[in-house]
């Protein structure tokens, strides 16, 4: 639908007083000027913040009989809010219905309405308008629940992962208002902290890389999957990062796929450990689902007497190292 915004709010504002229009094209930026507080415009105009205030509400009550000639705008906006589950986030709401040019005018509107409400920003969630006079109860509980959804999956979710939730079509409303949660580049939600969510320097950046490939890779294959990222630098983060585990020459693996940190020789050890005296063959079939090394290299370390004591059948054990 195309609607002259700028031209429907000058219609509003041409009967006003002139320091009365003045102050309103400047509290909402309509002069394609950022928005000025109430003290900046108090203190040109030589009156308190509380006059411009009061001056600003009188112009208010001037305009609301003339908004019922441009009903056409304000249903449009009531259907949007509808499309959207009664509520959106304002930066969005701004965008969607004013474009890059508009938003001012947009917003004036909104505002001169008594159908529709603004609500703050707070900590937990961002200034955000809706069509429902008391919306934060529900909107509190709704969050809630997708935090605990989300917490219980411990992973990214799409909205047909969240699709028990009753107001399905209308969770992207919900999500983008919560301060919680966020989307990635792949169209998933997920809580803000998360690296597949929201990530932060390189260390995360090469987690996803592993994630996403799903096996242990040399760090040039890592760096090479980063943009931008020089070897050296995703080397040492792999290096100091303990959700990553060497388990060959140059080789990392996530430590969450199992992958236990340490020497050939302590994983032989582990495994002795937790299995008792195993015979050679064991111990390179299992010490070989967690290091990517050649034999030989296992059968040295299994060698050194210092470590590890063969008995009277065969099998190894582990000695105190």
């Amino acid at each position: 639908m195309t609607l002259n915004y700028q031209k429907i709010c000058q219609e509003l504002l041409n009967d006003l007083p002139q320091k009365q229009k003045e102050i309103l094209l400047r509290r909402f930026g309509l002069k394609g000027s950022e928005k000025e507080t109430l003290e900046g415009i108090g203190k040109d105009f030589g009156i308190t913040r509380e006059r411009v205030r009061q001056i600003e509400e009188d112009g208010f009550l001037k305009i609301k009989p003339k908004i019922i000639v441009y009903q056409n705008v304000f249903q449009y906006f009531k259907q949007y809010f509808k499309n959207c589950g009664g509520l959106k986030k304002e930066e969005i709401l701004l965008k969607e219905l004013g474009g890059k040019r508009y938003q001012p005018q947009v917003y004036f509107l909104l505002t001169v309405s008594d159908d529709f409400e603004r609500f703050s920003e707070s900590v937990d969630l961002y200034s955000f308008w809706s069509i429902d006079r008391k919306p934060l109860d529900s909107l509190k509980n709704i969050i809630g629940n997708i935090y605990r959804k989300f917490k219980k999956a411990g992973k990214p979710l799409g909205l047909k992962g969240l699709a028990s939730f009753s107001n399905f079509k209308f969770l992207p409303s919900y999500l983008e208002i919560s301060k919680k949660f966020l989307k990635n580049s792949e169209g998933l939600y997920g809580l803000k902290g998360w690296p597949e969510i929201n990530p932060r320097g390189i260390k995360d950046k090469a987690y996803l890389v592993f994630k996403k490939i799903g096996k242990p890779l040399h760090f040039n294959e890592v760096a090479k999957s980063i943009e931008g990222a020089l070897v050296q630098t995703v080397h040492n983060e792999l290096i100091k990062d303990p959700r990553f585990v060497l388990v060959g020459r140059g080789i990392y693996a996530l430590k969450e796929w199992g992958y236990e940190p340490g020497q050939v020789r302590d994983v032989i050890a582990k495994t002795l450990r937790e299995n008792g005296p195993l015979t050679q063959g064991e111990i390179i079939k299992r010490v070989s689902r967690q290091r990517m090394v050649k034999e030989n290299t296992i059968l040295l370390n299994l060698n050194n007497k210092k470590n590890f004591l063969r008995d009277s059948q065969g099998k190894y054990k582990a000695l105190e190292i």
